[in-house]
């Protein structure tokens, strides 16, 4: 073992500082080579995949990804593909592409739907002649969430409902002549539509390579706010409560949109976190059995059981490049080092 980890970073993008990197990146590095591990950053462009292989093959153990794939200029394809290859070489990845992938996608939604952290009738639409087909049938049981798979702070993520009384019953298909009402996520703004319009706008989401829309039902008690678990490994870090704004059709839990975020330990939370320690194992078997992130966060929104009690629905599973600038003076770098060292270590065994 070389005890030898590289970080990747992209040049350029909003999350970088005066330095050029993320806030979090040489806090990650530092942390390590106080562990007495070597650590360095290499900063990751298409035309260098070649000789960034060759460099990083033979003198690292492992690699950590610190790159928001939205910052590459040409895509993720060949850094995807570098990856890939250094796994395949025996260097443990945190994450692998197919980590990102299949945590991060948010299909990830539909494929936990036989369990008891997401809604049964959450669907994804792969093509534009599923979503024509099957989205007025889901609309017509009431208020939906429509998710693209790209973009980010709440772009492309509309809550969508009939602006007008229906006489269709549920699981009729809506007429493409319907009105509707759209609240994008971004800003919290309202567009007015028929169906079919706003289905014709929505097939840009499932087209090109990881095209898709997942959709779910509309939760009111996100009014309430969104809870956010930002985990290290399989350990719950701290907890971001995330209240949208107080607006009448506000629902978006981004800063951006004007929500208000609290911070507070795993154990103000305590009900949430044991629920989601016990689901791990399946979460992990559901996804392909593969490893835990090394950064993650899972998002929650409340909602209620046939009882009356508070119940909580998996919203997404963000971990291609997830920041914890906010908490860097707690020391969490500390712990990313440690579980990036065990991770390593566990691998060699």
């Amino acid at each position: 073992m070389k005890k030898s980890i590289v970080i990747f970073e992209a040049e350029g993008g909003s999350d970088k500082w005066l330095d050029g990197h993320r806030k979090d990146t040489l806090p990650i590095l530092t942390a390590i080579q106080a562990q007495g591990w070597h650590c360095e950053v290499v900063f990751f462009r298409d035309e260098w995949q070649s000789a960034i292989f060759d460099y990083v093959k033979d003198k690292f153990d492992a690699y950590i990804s610190r790159i928001n794939p939205g910052n590459l200029p040409h895509g993720e394809k060949a850094y995807f593909n570098t990856l890939n290859r250094l796994s395949e070489y025996g260097l443990v990845g945190m994450s692998t592409p197919t980590a990102m992938l299949n945590f991060g996608a948010k299909d990830v939604l539909v494929k936990l739907a036989s369990t008891d952290l997401v809604p049964d009738d959450t669907f994804a639409y792969y093509d534009a002649e599923a979503l024509r087909q099957n989205f007025p049938k889901s609309l017509s049981y009431g208020e939906r969430v429509l998710k693209q798979n790209r973009g980010s702070t709440g772009e492309g993520i509309w809550r969508v409902q009939t602006a007008e009384p229906t006489t269709c019953q549920p699981g009729d298909s809506l007429p493409l002549s319907t009105p509707i009402k759209c609240t994008e996520a971004v800003d919290n703004h309202v567009e007015y539509h028929t169906l079919g319009e706003f289905i014709e706008f929505c097939e840009k989401y499932v087209q090109g390579e990881n095209g898709m829309l997942v959709d779910m039902r509309f939760l009111p008690r996100i009014k309430e706010g969104e809870i956010r678990i930002l985990l290290v490994g399989a350990t719950p870090i701290f907890v971001v409560h995330k209240k949208p704004a107080e607006s009448a059709d506000a629902f978006s839990a981004t800063l951006f949109s004007g929500a208000k975020y609290r911070y507070d330990p795993p154990s103000a939370w305590q009900d949430l976190i044991d629920r989601f320690n016990a689901a791990l194992p399946v979460i992990s078997e559901k996804l392909g059995g593969i490893d835990i992130p090394l950064i993650w966060t899972a998002d929650f929104m409340l909602d209620w059981t046939a009882d009356g009690q508070d119940a909580y629905v998996l919203g997404e599973i963000n971990c291609s490049c997830v920041g914890f600038t906010s908490h860097l003076e707690q020391g969490i770098q500390e712990i990313v080092a440690q579980e990036a060292i065990r991770c390593v270590t566990a691998r060699q065994k």
